[in-house]
Order: structure tokens, then sequence, then C-alpha cells
């Protein structure tokens, strides 16, 4: 078999099939599917949210995967020369994805940070987090002093965890971490939902998500179903540009990216049967972000036998899902700077985890700001950031990472076009692509259609979608 244009005969490939597919639902399965999808699935009818969810999934989520696997694969390239390959003027779609991604790891890191500061403290010191939760996460933050634990040493090691896995490579970094990470996380979160469902009180959980009413049915409920799956499976980034690049040819695209999402949606899925049912029977009030599980949730594991241990057991499971996030949106970018600047991996690797940690630092200082008027900012001498976190968010949640998927679903509809997409699926007819004539439909109209509306219902509306 020949070799397509831009297809390195040294670049790194995964070593398995299986390896490859623990490595991407690793990238998708990261913060959002453990502390947002079981609030979602809450606020939007339970049942009904996760019927939807799993529609959207299906038809829009699987879509533009497959968009961005086909291009990585066809060029073996990062996503900016991917681009640059099949049409220079369109470069800049990558280089978006690339930017969007810099810019998430700096946060992302430091939230791992804080997933490490409190897996060490429900070992040593439960009895602090459960005396006054709210207090504890702002003393984390810095509440009482320089946060040198919360943004400087907790968010050190967990980058430097991400930089040593990328500096062993595709294969003896990536792969074979997260062939360990992926199993351990669905162990801890079976244990954890095991653990939740037979907790008296938690059948009224149990049937709020398994009873669908569809009189709550709404158009926010649709929008928000649509913005969970979206985000969930790490699209827009140019991610699944550079995991599909490392793909070998004879490689089935159609099974990868069914399983990844299913991988990933199955996640989501325990996570809501692993909060809900604990919530109905604690009586603790649902909801998502880092307020919920760094605060909330406390709640949770107070009241429940060997609180602790669960406790810490759902502070690991964040953690493998952060990290296995964290190390796909670094390698993205890393993949960039060593392909396109030439630098050399360990280089690339230092200047981006130097550059975004500081970027972190100020997010973590930014969210004690937002959270306690003013503790470590003079802002009366002009030293502050106020709203940097939140508009971080703002800016990569519901600007650039819609608008990165949008402009890799238009480039595959319809510049690049939906039948070289399809080729690249069928190699020469050694794969059947019995759906490509319903993928090409939804890669060209609705996805796109779909993307504008997440893009417009977050920026206009202000729904919290991400």
């Amino acid at each position: 078999m020949s070799h397509t244009p831009g297809e390195g005969k040294h670049r790194a490939q995964w070593a398995s099939s299986l390896g490859f597919i623990l490595a991407a639902a690793g990238s998708a399965v990261g913060l959002g599917n453990i502390w947002k999808f079981p609030g979602k699935a809450y606020n939007g009818g339970g049942a009904t949210f996760i019927i939807i969810y799993i529609i959207i999934v299906a038809l829009i989520g699987t879509t533009a995967m497959m968009a961005e696997f086909v291009i990585g694969r066809h060029t073996q390239k990062n996503a900016v020369g991917a681009l640059r390959q099949l049409n220079k003027k369109f470069s800049w779609v990558g280089g978006l994805g690339i930017f969007t991604g810099f810019l998430i790891f700096g946060y992302y890191s430091q939230v791992g940070g804080w997933v490490i500061y409190y897996i060490a403290s429900y070992i040593i010191c439960p009895s602090k987090i459960f005396a006054d939760s709210q207090a504890f996460f702002y003393e984390m933050l810095g509440a009482n002093g320089f946060p040198w634990l919360g943004a400087i040493v907790c968010p050190l090691i967990f980058m430097g965890l991400v930089i040593f896995v990328i500096i062993k490579g595709v294969e003896a970094g990536i792969e074979k971490i997260n062939k360990v990470l992926m199993p351990a996380l669905f162990l801890l979160l079976i244990v954890l939902t095991v653990r939740s469902v037979t907790l008296p009180g938690a059948s009224d959980g149990l049937k709020y998500l398994l009873t669908p009413d569809f009189s709550k049915l709404d158009f926010d409920t649709v929008l928000m179903a649509l913005g969970q799956a979206f985000f969930s499976l790490s699209l827009g980034m140019g991610i699944m540009v550079t995991y599909g690049s490392y793909l070998k040819k004879e490689e089935n695209l159609v099974k990868n990216v069914g399983l990844v999402c299913t991988l990933d949606t199955v996640v989501a899925l325990l996570a809501g049967f692993m909060i809900i049912p604990a919530v109905f029977a604690t009586g603790v009030e649902p909801g998502m972000g880092g307020g919920f599980a760094f605060i909330s949730l406390a709640g949770v594991f107070e009241k429940m036998t060997a609180g602790p241990v669960f406790g810490c057991m759902f502070y690991l499971l964040l953690f493998f899902a952060a990290l296995t996030s964290a190390i796909s949106i670094m390698e993205g970018t890393v993949a960039y700077v060593t392909e396109e600047k030439k630098v050399s991996r360990k280089k690339a690797t230092a200047l981006i985890g130097v550059s975004t940690f500081i970027i972190g630092i100020l997010y973590t200082l930014s969210q004690l700001y937002a959270s306690i008027k003013g503790i470590w900012f003079d802002f009366a001498n002009g030293v502050t950031f106020p709203g940097f976190g939140d508009f971080l968010e703002f800016l990569t949640d519901r600007l650039l990472t819609p608008l990165g998927s949008l402009t890799f679903c238009i480039f595959v509809g319809w510049i690049w076009t939906t039948k070289k997409g399809i080729a690249e699926v069928e190699r020469d007819g050694i794969y059947s692509f019995k759906l490509k004539n319903v993928w090409a439909v939804l890669v060209k109209y609705i996805a796109p259609l779909a993307i504008l509306a997440i893009l417009i219902g977050g920026m206009v509306f202000g729904l919290a979608l991400s």
C-alpha cells in the first residue's frame, strides 16, 4: 500500500488499536463527564435528558469526531500541518484548535492540582473538609495567604506527570499510561456507582434516571444536552486530528469512532448514576462544576459510612479523568511545535509547560478573587485580573471550542469534500462505510447548524452549555 502525502516513515504511531481507543477515550473522558453531566441530567429531567443526550452523541458527536479523524489519518500530521497540506488557505483552522488547547491546558493543570490536594486531604484530614467544605476550598486557593499548594505545588506535580508522559512519546508514554489509567477509572467509577445506588433512599434517584418525563422536554434541555455531548468528546481543539494522525492506515475508523464515543458516553452515564442517587439519598443539592465537586459533594461523603474512603476514591477518579484529558490537550500543542517549528520534543514540552503554568496561576488567583473579593489582589493599584478565570472559560468553552469544531466540519464537508473523507474511511474498498451518505449530510448541514446553536446559546443567551 502506498504512503499518502505527508505520511512520515518514522513518525510515531499507536502500537495497537486498543491503545488508540483507550487514549482517545481518555482524551474525551474528562472532568466534564464527572462533575457536569450529572448536574445537567438532573436539571434536564433525568431520563429525558439522557435519551436526548445519547441521540445527539450518536448523530452529532460521531460526525464531528469522524471529521477530525479523517483529516489526521489522511495527512499523518498535526492539526496545522494537516490543514495546510489539504488546503494551505485553511491552515488557520488547525491553528485555532491548537491555540484553544493551549489556553485550556493552562487552567486544566491547575484543577488537576486541586484534585491532588483533595486526594491528600481526604487521606490526612477529612474532618477538616467536613467541618467547612467551602472555607477549606477557599483556603486552598489562598484565602489565608498565598496559595502555594493550590496554585503552585500541587499543579506543578500534576503538570510534571503530564510532561513526563508526553516526553516518553506516543507509544511508550501516552498509549501505555492510558492502558493503565482508563481501566482504573472504570473500576473506580463502577465501585462508586454501586455504593451510591445501594445507599438508603437512593431508589428515588434511580427512578428519576430511569423514568422519562417528556413533559420536561423543551428547547433548553435539547440545547443543554447538545452542549454537553459536544464538549464531552474533546472536539474542536485539533486533539482528534493529532490522535488520528498516529493511526495506522489499516485501522477501521468507523469502529474506532463508535467505540470512543460509546466509552465516553458510558462514563458520563455511570457518573450520573454515581452522583444523582447519592444526592437524593443524602439531601445535598445537586450542582455542576468545580463548586459542586470541591464543596457540595463533601456533604455527600460526610453522610456516608466510610465517607473519607469513598471521597478519596472519587478524587482519584477525577484525577485519572483530568490526567488523561490533559495529556491529550498538551500532545496536540507539542505535536504542532515539534513538527512545524522543528523543536525537540523535550524542549517543546518544557516551553509549553512553563508558559501554560503562568496562565494557570493567574486562573487560580482569579478564582479566589471571584470567590472572596480581593484577598490577593490590590485593586486600587491595578494588580488584579478580575474575572480572568471566567473570561478564560467563556473564551475557550463557549467561543473557541465550538468555533473550532464548526470550522473542521465545514472544511471536511465543503472545502476538502465529503467524497475524499469517505474515501479515507473506506481505504479503497477495504472497509464498508454503510452510513456514508448519512454522514455526508450530517457533516455538511446538521452538525454545523447544531454547533451554531451551541455558539448562539452560549454567547447570546448565556446558557451554561459547556
